[in-house]
């Protein structure tokens, strides 16, 4: 489809209205390309205001605004707002009204059935729990993602408890209530390409998922929703634009539904752990009440290795913080450069050469916005008006590293101290000349130890005082 039709199918008064309802209060996202065909993924207006979707109208007025983008796909968080006025508002907890539980069930067409039988063990797993009616799917081109509607948990419940713990808690527990079945039957699907069956819970503070009746990104598919007495009677061609069978009674719920299974799943989960460093919140002092998981969880947590992720936003921290001695900016630059590798690696395979420019393709095209640079070593980054290093439009904080980084190595049974320890030794093991060289660090540094830095803190010797290096 070119962008004309695609704002033909957008103007229709079902697709626009159906978006609207769902997107009301929700923090929104388009998906576009740029001109040189990468992914654009659109958050925020130039003034720094979340997108948001009150009425129909606004559908059509989004994507006239964007249309240098060529919008096609429309997402909404998984939280509902108070405020939507600016990016603070995102980051509060306290903003959150409601939550709604979202299973991600990701496969392909060609494995569709197998999306389905997923589903309908999450859906047999909730019914158990007595929530079925606030029960509703959505074919989202290549996957299926199972809702509980957010209006399914009373006041009273939220009142006690913030709608993101409940919301996160909801779908670790069922997923992990159902593991066995679930586990078993990813063993039977079929990987086609690199693609295969993964049943996942992707609940944080600003994820997002697609919208009824939204565009596939890549697909000529529609989103569209289903009840569970219907997974036996779906097929994707329902999402074929030319048919689009949608059912419009997601919008059904029964409050108060989720509530006993929210208390079970708070007490042995404990809430969602992503959130930004602050001061402790009234709600989050139910924490000293919830039991522990049982040890064979906590056995399972102290032999998990840290991610690639959190390994290379780590190294990059410190070595920014031996080069600069700004352990705020360090933080801020880690997460940065764990983004840009990240992003290398999955949309840039064939366009390498990107990752010795320095900043990337992805920064390249805000050179536009007269961001400020700076330079560390031989690699250049973008710095957000607020003075935070910044990639595809968004900036890294020191919070956010805080929270993708250094939380994350905790889950781990790791102290972030002797995380942090183990890299300034680490790095000072290393001349200058290595430090300052992206591609000598990423070969020399990271990727001999991306796989078994937890073995290196495990192990490692004691760490005197921290200080820059002399002349760096």
């Amino acid at each position: 489809m070119d962008f004309k039709e695609v704002l033909t199918y957008y103007s229709k008064p079902q697709v626009k209205e159906e978006i609207a309802a769902y997107c009301r209060r929700r923090w929104v996202a388009l998906e576009g390309v740029y001109p040189d065909g990468g992914r654009a993924f659109l958050r925020y207006s130039r003034r720094g205001n979340p997108l948001s979707i009150s009425e129909p109208k606004n559908v059509d007025l989004l994507l006239k605004r964007f249309k240098f983008f060529k919008p096609r796909t429309i997402y909404a968080s998984v939280n509902s707002y108070k405020i939507l006025e600016n990016r603070e508002n995102t980051e509060d907890p306290e903003n959150i009204v409601r939550s709604m539980p979202i299973w991600d069930v990701d496969a392909s067409l060609e494995s569709w059935e197998y999306a389905l039988k997923a589903s309908e063990i999450i859906v047999e797993c909730l019914d158990k729990e007595g929530v079925s009616r606030s029960v509703f799917l959505k074919w989202s081109g290549r996957g299926v993602h199972i809702h509980v509607h957010s209006c399914a948990f009373s006041q009273k419940l939220l009142k006690r408890h913030n709608p993101l713990d409940v919301a996160f808690s909801v779908v670790e527990y069922i997923l992990r209530k159902s593991r066995t079945q679930l586990a078993k039957l990813a063993e039977k699907a079929p990987r086609i390409g690199d693609r295969e069956l993964k049943i996942e819970n992707k609940m944080d503070l600003k994820r997002v998922f697609t919208a009824p009746l939204s565009l596939h990104r890549q697909l000529d598919l529609c989103c569209v929703c289903f009840k569970q007495d219907d997974i036996q009677n779906f097929s994707p061609d329902w999402a074929k634009i030319e048919i689009c069978r949608h059912d419009p009674s997601w919008k059904i719920y029964e409050e108060g539904e989720g509530d006993q299974l929210a208390s079970k799943a708070i007490a042995e989960i404990g809430g969602y752990d992503g959130y930004p460093q602050a001061p402790r919140r009234r709600h989050r002092k139910v924490s000293t009440e919830i039991k522990k998981p049982p040890i064979k969880v906590e056995k399972e947590i102290k032999h998990r290795k840290i991610g690639r992720f959190q390994v290379m936003g780590l190294l990059q921290a410190a070595r920014y913080y031996l080069l600069k001695g700004d352990i705020e900016r360090a933080k801020s630059f880690g997460l940065n450069r764990a983004i840009f590798y990240a992003w290398a690696k999955r949309y840039a395979r064939d366009r390498l050469v990107a990752i010795r420019r320095g900043a990337g393709a992805a920064t390249d095209r805000m050179v536009a916005a007269d961001l400020k640079i700076e330079r560390v070593g031989d690699e250049t980054a973008y710095l957000s008006p607020n003075g935070w290093f910044m990639i595809g439009g968004t900036e890294q904080s020191a919070r956010d590293y805080d929270r993708q980084i250094a939380k994350r190595i905790e889950a781990a049974a790791i102290r972030y101290e002797d995380a942090w320890k183990a890299a300034i030794n680490y790095l000072r093991s290393f001349p200058k000349d290595v430090l300052v060289n992206q591609q000598k660090f990423y070969k020399e540094v990271y990727r001999p130890i991306r796989d078994s830095f937890h073995l290196k803190i495990k192990h490692g010797s004691k760490v005197g005082e921290q200080r820059t290096l002399d002349g760096y």
